[in-house]
Protein backbone atom coordinates (compact mmCIF):
# COMPACT_ATOMS: atom_id res chain seq x y z
CA UNK A 1 0.00 0.00 0.00
CA UNK A 2 1.27 3.47 -0.91
CA UNK A 3 2.27 5.78 1.94
CA UNK A 4 -0.66 8.08 2.66
CA UNK A 5 1.48 11.15 1.98
CA UNK A 6 1.36 10.23 -1.71
CA UNK A 7 -2.42 10.28 -1.87
CA UNK A 8 -4.57 13.32 -2.52
CA UNK A 9 -6.33 15.18 0.26
CA UNK A 10 -9.66 13.83 -0.96
CA UNK A 11 -8.44 10.22 -0.85
CA UNK A 12 -6.89 10.62 2.60
CA UNK A 13 -10.22 11.95 3.90
CA UNK A 14 -12.14 8.97 2.54
CA UNK A 15 -9.56 6.56 3.96
CA UNK A 16 -9.71 7.96 7.50
CA UNK A 17 -9.76 5.02 9.92
CA UNK A 18 -9.57 2.35 7.21
CA UNK A 19 -7.20 -0.47 8.19
CA UNK A 20 -6.62 0.83 11.71
CA UNK A 21 -8.26 -2.24 13.25
CA UNK A 22 -5.89 -4.84 11.81
CA UNK A 23 -7.39 -7.68 13.85
CA UNK A 24 -10.79 -7.52 12.14
CA UNK A 25 -9.99 -5.53 9.01
CA UNK A 26 -12.97 -3.24 9.72
CA UNK A 27 -13.51 -0.58 7.05
CA UNK A 28 -15.53 1.56 9.46
CA UNK A 29 -13.41 2.45 12.46
CA UNK A 30 -14.68 0.80 15.67
CA UNK A 31 -16.01 2.99 18.46
CA UNK A 32 -14.17 2.55 21.77
CA UNK A 33 -16.54 3.78 24.51
CA UNK A 34 -14.46 2.50 27.42
CA UNK A 35 -13.68 5.19 29.97
CA UNK A 36 -10.79 3.29 31.55
CA UNK A 37 -8.29 0.55 30.65
CA UNK A 38 -6.57 -2.35 32.42
CA UNK A 39 -2.84 -2.10 33.12
CA UNK A 40 -0.58 -5.10 32.39
CA UNK A 41 1.33 -4.38 35.62
CA UNK A 42 2.56 -1.64 37.93
CA UNK A 43 4.20 1.07 35.89
CA UNK A 44 3.02 -0.56 32.65
CA UNK A 45 0.43 0.71 30.16
CA UNK A 46 -1.10 -0.34 26.87
CA UNK A 47 -0.88 3.30 25.85
CA UNK A 48 -4.44 3.86 27.01
CA UNK A 49 -5.18 4.64 30.65
CA UNK A 50 -8.15 6.96 30.90
CA UNK A 51 -10.30 8.21 28.03
CA UNK A 52 -9.95 11.90 28.92
CA UNK A 53 -6.22 11.61 28.21
CA UNK A 54 -6.41 9.44 25.11
CA UNK A 55 -9.06 7.32 23.44
CA UNK A 56 -8.47 5.02 20.43
CA UNK A 57 -11.33 6.50 18.39
CA UNK A 58 -10.45 10.11 19.21
CA UNK A 59 -6.79 9.37 18.53
CA UNK A 60 -7.56 8.45 14.89
CA UNK A 61 -9.67 11.60 14.44
CA UNK A 62 -7.03 13.89 15.95
CA UNK A 63 -4.19 12.35 13.94
CA UNK A 64 -6.31 12.52 10.79
CA UNK A 65 -7.10 16.21 11.29
CA UNK A 66 -3.43 17.01 11.89
CA UNK A 67 -2.47 15.23 8.66
CA UNK A 68 -5.32 16.85 6.72
CA UNK A 69 -4.31 20.34 7.85
CA UNK A 70 -0.55 19.74 7.62
CA UNK A 71 0.09 20.25 11.33
CA UNK A 72 1.94 18.42 14.09
CA UNK A 73 -0.93 17.74 16.48
CA UNK A 74 -4.72 17.78 16.34
CA UNK A 75 -7.08 17.94 19.32
CA UNK A 76 -10.83 17.22 19.35
CA UNK A 77 -13.22 19.00 21.72
CA UNK A 78 -16.87 18.86 22.72
CA UNK A 79 -17.65 22.10 20.84
CA UNK A 80 -16.01 24.86 18.86
CA UNK A 81 -16.23 27.10 21.92
CA UNK A 82 -14.47 24.43 24.00
CA UNK A 83 -11.65 24.47 21.45
CA UNK A 84 -11.43 28.27 21.55
CA UNK A 85 -11.63 28.34 25.34
CA UNK A 86 -8.73 25.89 25.58
CA UNK A 87 -6.72 28.08 23.21
CA UNK A 88 -7.42 31.15 25.37
CA UNK A 89 -6.33 29.22 28.48
CA UNK A 90 -2.84 29.17 26.97
CA UNK A 91 -2.50 32.85 27.92
CA UNK A 92 -1.95 34.53 31.29
CA UNK A 93 -3.10 37.55 33.25
CA UNK A 94 -1.88 40.74 31.59
CA UNK A 95 -1.56 39.19 28.14
CA UNK A 96 -3.16 41.00 25.22
CA UNK A 97 -4.80 39.53 22.12
CA UNK A 98 -5.69 41.16 18.80
CA UNK A 99 -8.89 39.65 17.41
CA UNK A 100 -11.04 40.08 14.30
CA UNK A 101 -13.97 42.42 14.88
CA UNK A 102 -16.02 40.51 12.27
CA UNK A 103 -16.31 37.36 14.38
CA UNK A 104 -18.80 34.96 15.93
CA UNK A 105 -20.62 36.56 18.85
CA UNK A 106 -19.86 33.60 21.13
CA UNK A 107 -16.14 34.29 20.79
CA UNK A 108 -16.72 37.89 21.81
CA UNK A 109 -18.85 36.73 24.75
CA UNK A 110 -16.29 34.33 26.21
CA UNK A 111 -13.51 36.91 25.92
CA UNK A 112 -15.54 39.85 27.21
CA UNK A 113 -17.47 38.12 29.99
CA UNK A 114 -15.17 35.31 31.07
CA UNK A 115 -11.51 35.84 30.24
CA UNK A 116 -11.61 39.57 30.97
CA UNK A 117 -12.22 38.55 34.59
CA UNK A 118 -8.84 36.79 34.58
CA UNK A 119 -6.92 39.78 33.23
CA UNK A 120 -6.77 38.87 29.54
CA UNK A 121 -7.23 42.00 27.41
CA UNK A 122 -8.45 42.14 23.82
CA UNK A 123 -8.46 44.67 21.00
CA UNK A 124 -10.94 44.05 18.18
CA UNK A 125 -9.67 45.15 14.79
CA UNK A 126 -10.74 45.14 11.17
CA UNK A 127 -8.37 42.34 10.15
CA UNK A 128 -8.97 43.03 6.46
CA UNK A 129 -6.72 46.03 7.17
CA UNK A 130 -3.24 44.66 7.93
CA UNK A 131 -1.95 48.11 8.93
CA UNK A 132 -4.71 48.40 11.55
CA UNK A 133 -3.67 45.02 12.94
CA UNK A 134 -0.05 46.16 13.18
CA UNK A 135 -1.10 49.37 14.97
CA UNK A 136 -3.09 47.38 17.55
CA UNK A 137 -0.10 45.32 18.67
CA UNK A 138 1.44 46.30 22.01
CA UNK A 139 4.31 45.00 24.11
CA UNK A 140 1.82 42.76 25.92
CA UNK A 141 0.33 41.25 22.74
CA UNK A 142 0.80 37.49 22.57
CA UNK A 143 -1.45 36.41 19.70
CA UNK A 144 -3.60 37.37 16.75
CA UNK A 145 -6.89 35.52 16.19
CA UNK A 146 -8.46 35.92 12.75
CA UNK A 147 -11.73 34.71 11.28
CA UNK A 148 -11.59 34.82 7.49
CA UNK A 149 -14.02 35.05 5.85
CA UNK A 150 -15.47 37.05 8.71
CA UNK A 151 -18.76 36.36 10.44
CA UNK A 152 -21.27 37.60 9.35
CA UNK A 153 -19.96 40.21 6.91
CA UNK A 154 -17.49 37.88 5.15
CA UNK A 155 -14.49 40.22 5.09
CA UNK A 156 -11.27 38.69 3.79
CA UNK A 157 -8.03 39.07 5.77
CA UNK A 158 -4.65 38.84 4.03
CA UNK A 159 -3.29 35.68 5.64
CA UNK A 160 0.18 35.96 4.11
CA UNK A 161 0.63 39.56 5.30
CA UNK A 162 -0.68 38.76 8.77
CA UNK A 163 1.44 35.63 8.98
CA UNK A 164 4.54 37.66 8.16
CA UNK A 165 3.56 40.30 10.72
CA UNK A 166 3.09 37.70 13.44
CA UNK A 167 6.42 36.11 12.58
CA UNK A 168 8.20 39.45 12.88
CA UNK A 169 6.46 40.34 16.16
CA UNK A 170 6.79 36.79 17.57
CA UNK A 171 3.04 36.39 18.04
CA UNK A 172 0.96 33.22 17.88
CA UNK A 173 -1.09 33.44 14.70
CA UNK A 174 -4.41 31.61 15.07
CA UNK A 175 -6.93 31.29 12.25
CA UNK A 176 -10.54 30.22 12.69
CA UNK A 177 -11.05 28.41 9.37
CA UNK A 178 -14.60 27.22 10.07
CA UNK A 179 -16.23 28.93 7.08
CA UNK A 180 -13.94 27.41 4.45
CA UNK A 181 -12.53 24.14 5.84
CA UNK A 182 -9.13 22.71 4.84
CA UNK A 183 -10.62 21.83 1.45
CA UNK A 184 -10.66 25.50 0.44
CA UNK A 185 -8.08 27.25 2.67
CA UNK A 186 -4.93 26.03 4.41
CA UNK A 187 -3.78 28.64 6.93
CA UNK A 188 -0.50 26.88 7.82
CA UNK A 189 0.71 27.68 4.30
CA UNK A 190 0.47 31.38 5.22
CA UNK A 191 2.29 31.21 8.53
CA UNK A 192 -0.51 30.31 10.95
CA UNK A 193 0.49 28.54 14.17
CA UNK A 194 -2.95 27.27 15.16
CA UNK A 195 -6.02 26.44 13.08
CA UNK A 196 -9.40 26.33 14.83
CA UNK A 197 -12.69 24.81 13.75
CA UNK A 198 -16.19 24.60 14.99
CA UNK A 199 -16.46 21.08 13.61
CA UNK A 200 -20.21 21.34 14.22
CA UNK A 201 -20.29 23.23 10.93
CA UNK A 202 -18.81 22.04 7.60
CA UNK A 203 -16.58 19.31 9.04
CA UNK A 204 -19.62 17.64 10.61
CA UNK A 205 -21.91 18.88 7.89
CA UNK A 206 -25.24 17.36 8.94
CA UNK A 207 -26.50 19.49 11.84
CA UNK A 208 -26.34 16.46 14.14
CA UNK A 209 -22.97 16.89 15.86
CA UNK A 210 -21.37 19.43 18.21
CA UNK A 211 -17.56 19.40 18.10
CA UNK A 212 -14.44 21.55 17.93
CA UNK A 213 -10.93 21.05 16.57
CA UNK A 214 -7.56 22.68 17.28
CA UNK A 215 -4.52 21.88 15.14
CA UNK A 216 -1.05 23.15 16.03
CA UNK A 217 1.60 23.54 13.34
CA UNK A 218 4.49 22.76 15.71
CA UNK A 219 4.74 19.92 18.20
CA UNK A 220 5.76 22.08 21.16
CA UNK A 221 2.65 24.26 20.99
CA UNK A 222 0.52 21.20 20.25
CA UNK A 223 1.81 19.49 23.39
CA UNK A 224 1.07 22.60 25.46
CA UNK A 225 -2.49 22.70 24.14
CA UNK A 226 -2.86 18.97 24.78
CA UNK A 227 -1.87 19.57 28.42
CA UNK A 228 -4.74 22.04 28.68
CA UNK A 229 -7.15 19.69 26.93
CA UNK A 230 -6.25 16.83 29.25
CA UNK A 231 -6.28 19.04 32.36
CA UNK A 232 -9.62 20.74 31.73
CA UNK A 233 -11.32 17.81 30.02
CA UNK A 234 -13.59 19.25 27.31
CA UNK A 235 -12.94 16.25 25.07
CA UNK A 236 -15.08 14.91 22.23
CA UNK A 237 -16.75 11.59 23.23
CA UNK A 238 -15.90 8.44 21.23
CA UNK A 239 -19.23 8.14 19.42
CA UNK A 240 -19.07 11.77 18.30
CA UNK A 241 -15.49 11.22 17.15
CA UNK A 242 -16.68 8.32 15.02
CA UNK A 243 -19.57 10.40 13.64
CA UNK A 244 -17.18 13.22 12.73
CA UNK A 245 -14.80 10.76 11.04
CA UNK A 246 -17.71 9.44 9.00
CA UNK A 247 -18.76 12.97 8.04
CA UNK A 248 -15.24 13.96 6.97
CA UNK A 249 -15.27 11.25 4.30
CA UNK A 250 -17.77 13.29 2.25
CA UNK A 251 -16.33 16.73 3.04
CA UNK A 252 -14.83 17.31 -0.41
CA UNK A 253 -18.08 16.42 -2.17
CA UNK A 254 -20.18 18.55 0.15
CA UNK A 255 -17.92 21.61 -0.01
CA UNK A 256 -17.97 21.53 -3.81
CA UNK A 257 -21.78 21.58 -3.86
CA UNK A 258 -21.99 24.27 -1.16
CA UNK A 259 -19.71 26.52 -3.25
CA UNK A 260 -21.58 25.91 -6.49
CA UNK A 261 -24.95 26.62 -4.93
CA UNK A 262 -23.79 29.68 -2.97
CA UNK A 263 -22.38 31.43 -6.03
CA UNK A 264 -25.62 30.92 -7.97
CA UNK A 265 -27.71 32.11 -5.02
CA UNK A 266 -25.47 35.15 -4.45
CA UNK A 267 -25.74 36.18 -8.10
CA UNK A 268 -29.51 35.82 -7.92
CA UNK A 269 -29.73 37.88 -4.72
CA UNK A 270 -27.44 40.50 -6.27
CA UNK A 271 -30.14 41.26 -8.85
CA UNK A 272 -33.13 41.22 -6.49
CA UNK A 273 -34.76 44.66 -6.10
CA UNK A 274 -35.41 44.20 -2.36
CA UNK A 275 -31.78 43.28 -1.56
CA UNK A 276 -29.75 46.42 -0.84
CA UNK A 277 -26.37 44.82 -0.06
CA UNK A 278 -24.83 41.43 -0.75
CA UNK A 279 -21.75 39.92 0.92
CA UNK A 280 -20.14 36.96 -0.83
CA UNK A 281 -16.42 36.77 -1.73
CA UNK A 282 -17.22 34.93 -4.96
CA UNK A 283 -18.81 38.05 -6.43
CA UNK A 284 -16.41 40.32 -8.34
CA UNK A 285 -17.88 43.34 -6.53
CA UNK A 286 -16.75 41.99 -3.14
CA UNK A 287 -13.68 43.98 -1.93
CA UNK A 288 -11.91 40.76 -0.92
CA UNK A 289 -12.62 38.87 -4.14
CA UNK A 290 -9.13 39.03 -5.67
CA UNK A 291 -7.41 38.24 -2.36
CA UNK A 292 -9.76 35.33 -1.79
CA UNK A 293 -8.85 33.96 -5.23
CA UNK A 294 -5.18 34.03 -4.22
CA UNK A 295 -5.38 32.38 -0.80
CA UNK A 296 -8.37 30.03 -1.14
CA UNK A 297 -9.51 27.57 -3.78
CA UNK A 298 -13.19 28.44 -3.36
CA UNK A 299 -15.53 30.94 -1.73
CA UNK A 300 -17.55 28.74 0.60
CA UNK A 301 -21.27 28.35 1.22
CA UNK A 302 -22.02 31.43 3.36
CA UNK A 303 -23.90 34.41 1.93
CA UNK A 304 -25.02 37.47 3.89
CA UNK A 305 -27.38 40.09 2.51
CA UNK A 306 -29.27 43.17 3.64
CA UNK A 307 -32.89 43.82 2.72
CA UNK A 308 -34.90 47.03 2.54
CA UNK A 309 -36.08 47.07 6.15
CA UNK A 310 -35.96 45.31 9.50
CA UNK A 311 -39.62 44.39 9.02
CA UNK A 312 -38.90 42.70 5.70
CA UNK A 313 -36.05 40.68 7.24
CA UNK A 314 -38.41 39.33 9.89
CA UNK A 315 -41.08 38.64 7.29
CA UNK A 316 -38.62 36.69 5.16
CA UNK A 317 -37.71 34.49 8.12
CA UNK A 318 -41.38 33.88 8.82
CA UNK A 319 -42.18 32.93 5.22
CA UNK A 320 -39.32 30.49 4.64
CA UNK A 321 -40.48 27.00 3.75
CA UNK A 322 -37.51 24.95 2.50
CA UNK A 323 -34.81 26.99 4.21
CA UNK A 324 -34.94 26.70 7.99
CA UNK A 325 -34.85 29.76 10.25
CA UNK A 326 -32.16 28.45 12.56
CA UNK A 327 -28.76 29.27 14.00
CA UNK A 328 -25.56 27.47 13.00
CA UNK A 329 -24.29 26.80 9.51
CA UNK A 330 -22.40 24.41 7.29
CA UNK A 331 -24.89 21.55 7.15
CA UNK A 332 -26.35 20.01 4.03
CA UNK A 333 -29.66 21.69 4.92
CA UNK A 334 -29.95 25.41 4.14
CA UNK A 335 -30.32 27.66 7.21
CA UNK A 336 -30.96 31.37 7.62
CA UNK A 337 -30.47 33.51 10.71
CA UNK A 338 -30.74 37.11 11.91
CA UNK A 339 -27.23 37.74 13.32
CA UNK A 340 -28.09 40.92 15.23
CA UNK A 341 -30.60 39.01 17.37
CA UNK A 342 -29.16 35.49 17.36
CA UNK A 343 -25.49 34.66 16.66
CA UNK A 344 -24.20 38.16 17.48
CA UNK A 345 -26.74 39.21 20.09
CA UNK A 346 -24.11 39.34 22.86
CA UNK A 347 -22.12 42.04 21.09
CA UNK A 348 -23.16 45.46 22.44
CA UNK A 349 -25.75 47.19 20.26
CA UNK A 350 -23.57 50.21 19.54
CA UNK A 351 -20.75 47.97 18.37
CA UNK A 352 -23.12 45.92 16.21
CA UNK A 353 -24.41 49.06 14.55
CA UNK A 354 -20.88 50.33 13.94
CA UNK A 355 -20.02 47.06 12.24
CA UNK A 356 -23.19 47.06 10.17
CA UNK A 357 -24.79 44.08 11.93
CA UNK A 358 -28.29 45.57 11.90
CA UNK A 359 -31.66 43.83 11.98
CA UNK A 360 -32.05 44.02 8.20
CA UNK A 361 -28.97 41.81 7.73
CA UNK A 362 -29.63 38.12 7.06
CA UNK A 363 -27.05 35.33 6.99
CA UNK A 364 -27.72 32.35 4.74
CA UNK A 365 -25.92 29.05 5.01
CA UNK A 366 -26.51 27.67 1.51
CA UNK A 367 -27.07 23.93 1.68
CA UNK A 368 -26.68 21.18 -0.89
CA UNK A 369 -30.32 20.96 -1.96
CA UNK A 370 -31.31 21.69 -5.55
CA UNK A 371 -30.27 25.29 -6.10
CA UNK A 372 -33.47 25.90 -8.05
CA UNK A 373 -35.47 24.95 -4.95
CA UNK A 374 -33.38 27.22 -2.71
CA UNK A 375 -33.92 30.18 -5.05
CA UNK A 376 -37.65 29.45 -5.34
CA UNK A 377 -37.94 29.61 -1.56
CA UNK A 378 -36.02 32.88 -1.41
CA UNK A 379 -38.18 34.30 -4.18
CA UNK A 380 -41.45 33.59 -2.39
CA UNK A 381 -40.05 34.73 0.97
CA UNK A 382 -38.88 38.07 -0.47
CA UNK A 383 -42.13 38.70 -2.36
Amino acid sequence: MKPTAEYSQETNLIQLGVGVDERTGAISLPIHPSATYRHPGVGESTGYDYTRSVNPTREVLEAGMAKLEGGARGLAFSSGMAALTTFFLHFSQGDHLVVSEDLYGGTYRVLDQVFANFGLTVTYVDTTNSAAVANAITNQTKALLVETPGNPLLGIADLAALGQLCGERKLIFAVDNTFLSPILQRPFEFGADVVIYSATKYLGGHNDLCAGILIAREKELGDQLYFLQNSTGAILPPFDCWLLLRSLKTLTLRIKRHCENALIVARWLEQHPKVTDIYYPGLERHPGHELSCKQASGFGGMVSFRVESDALARAVLKRLQLISFAESLGGVESLMTLPAVQTHGDIPEAERKRLGICESLLRLSVGTESVEDIIADLEQALA
